[in-house]
């Protein structure tokens, strides 16, 4: 490679980092610090009066907020091992030499992903509609009483986690068969020589060399969850009542239609602060799982 060549790469690459660097901040650090400043205001898109932690003290005493974010973590808690486990299981049969059909299948189950979560939600919507559900028509055709999917709000919770792992398994699964594909077929192949059975080998070998896909996939689901809102907010919209109202809704409601957009800063900031505990947690975890 000749030095021009070479030096017109390098301005190539430079003017992308500077490009990425503008975008990053315009659109994600300087919203950020928006946020933590508006958080000690009393701004309702109008002024912003600093108020110090008035927020943070009234958010503290809200009942509201810790229902949202009790029905946030549970969602969370529940949906992430759901996630993960039927990602696993999908991507494992995928790449088993046995499997017919693994074309076909991988674009079926990646599917979903190319959806709109808002379409997502408006489809399950329509399948779990009390009045007016294919789910429910099914039901009755088969003589069955229909079910309250969207008046009970446990009932609502249990859709809204089959809409997720519907919707979120395709990006796992990618994930998760890449990493099963190079694993070293001489792990399996010894394995067999000893006499080990397919329980023994998912459990000693893969298993262990999944670790670091596994906690990044999980990382990667509690975020996403935790953060969850369109397809959530098409299909239940919080419902019934405020029992599925999961703590991005709960600020989009307290900053929008409240138009409290300082109060609704200071919860972001606290959702802010426990995914980023929990970012540092599961890294330190996989650290130590290393040594």
């Amino acid at each position: 490679m000749t030095a021009r060549k070479k030096d017109k790469n390098q301005k190539w690459a430079l003017a992308f980092v500077i490009v990425n660097m503008v975008l990053f901040g315009l659109f994600f650090a300087w919203p950020g610090v928006l946020g933590v400043y508006y958080s000690f205001t009393d701004y309702s898109g109008m002024s912003a009066n600093f108020i110090g932690l008035e927020n943070y003290v009234n958010l503290f005493q809200d009942k509201s907020f810790y229902k949202a974010l009790g029905r946030t973590v549970l969602y969370t808690v529940i949906g992430v091992p759901l996630l993960y486990g039927f990602s696993l299981l999908i991507s494992i049969l995928l790449v088993n030499k046995f499997t017919k059909g693994k074309t076909v299948a991988k674009v079926i189950f990646f599917f979903p992903w190319l959806i709109s979560p808002i379409v997502t939600g408006v489809i399950f919507r329509w399948m779990f509609g009390e009045s007016f559900g294919f789910i429910n028509f099914m039901i009755e055709l088969i003589g069955g009483e229909p079910v309250s999917w969207s008046s009970d709000g446990n009932l609502a919770l249990y859709v809204v986690l089959f809409a997720t792992i519907w919707a979120g398994t395709a990006f796992n699964m990618l994930i998760m068969i890449s990493a099963l594909v190079n694993i070293p077929k001489s792990y399996y192949e010894a394995a067999d020589i000893d006499g080990a059975n397919g329980r023994q080998k998912f459990l000693n070998i893969t298993l262990p060399s999944l670790k670091p896909t596994s906690f990044m996939v999980i990382l990667l689901s509690v975020i996403h969850l935790m953060k969850e809102f369109p397809m959530v907010q098409a299909l239940t919209n919080g419902g019934p009542g405020t029992d599925n109202t999961f703590l991005v809704q709960y600020i989009y409601q307290t900053g929008f239609d409240q138009r409290n957009i300082g109060y609704a800063s200071a919860v972001s900031m606290v959702l802010f602060v426990l995914l980023l505990v929990f970012s540092i947690v599961n890294l330190k975890v996989e650290e130590r799982s290393k040594i």
